[in-house]
């Protein structure tokens, strides 16, 4: 239920239940976290790309499980409470602990927790035919996945509590101007990969120190931050990325990165 690609240090990740609009199953969701885990372990490895076979990106739940109370959606509340923990809340806990950049390449339909899939990256880019909704409350339902976490993080308090509430789906246009996505085009997955190429050419020590400072400044003051900063320059600052960096610089050509 989920296809690998690992290309010129860029590994791609595909939800396949296509049938289903690639709607989790308790399956699909400890195949991803494994995948997302080894990814981010692989030194070969310096963007992640997150996509959807078929028609749709995710479709979030299944409704035709929870409507029939099985798998993950099975048992009495407490259960449920439990399968949550141990299921799809997997998913956030792996992702911010992530170093590696990642990229949601929103090929269709990303609902529910599949927008909330979609929050968790850095990056979205997506097809013109995307569409989106944080659709809890049509289902009587609360993003159980930690939605309500990210999204207000991607498009502001505001937007996302109106978007939550209303359960609206809503269109590209929109989501570009919420600050939900980076670019939308017919060459989505084009554009994807040469952003994702692009990131990879980097100093990856540097990349990833970025990455994890970005979101440490989102929730920390500014003190603390600083000082992590200062950490973290002092270890980029004595890198071999670093010197390699420079050197290419004054050779005007491309670096030849070693680490991650």
């Amino acid at each position: 239920m989920i296809l690998t690609e690992l290309k010129d240090h860029v590994f791609t990740i595909t939800l396949n239940r296509p049938d289903k609009s690639n709607a989790w199953t308790l399956e699909m969701i400890e195949e991803f976290v494994a995948e997302l885990n080894f990814a981010d372990s692989n030194n070969e490895v310096r963007v992640i790309l997150i996509t959807g076979s078929g028609k749709h990106f995710c479709a979030g739940g299944d409704i035709h499980k929870m409507q029939n109370q099985e798998e993950m959606f099975a048992g009495e509340p407490n259960e449920l409470r439990e399968r949550y923990h141990r299921g799809i809340q997997k998913i956030p806990r792996a992702f911010i602990e992530l170093s590696t950049p990642t990229i949601a390449v929103i090929n269709g339909a990303a609902i529910g927790a599949g927008l909330d899939l979609a929050c968790m990256c850095d990056i979205r880019v997506a097809s013109p035919k995307a569409r989106f909704g944080e659709t809890f409350t049509n289902l009587g339902l609360i993003p159980g996945d930690g939605g309500s976490y990210f999204f207000q993080r991607v498009v502001g308090f505001a937007k996302a509590m109106e978007l939550s509430l209303t359960g609206k789906i809503f269109d590209t246009n929109e989501a570009q101007s919420i600050g939900l996505l980076s670019y939308v085009g017919d060459d989505f997955m084009e554009y994807a990969n040469k952003l994702a190429q692009e990131i990879a050419e980097k100093p990856p020590i540097a990349t990833q120190m970025l990455k994890r400072a970005i979101e440490n400044a989102y929730n920390t003051d500014l003190n603390s931050h600083l000082n992590l900063l200062a950490a973290y320059q002092g270890i980029t600052q004595r890198s071999s990325d670093h010197f390699s960096a420079l050197q290419s610089m004054l050779d005007k050509k491309s670096g030849n990165y070693q680490h991650k």
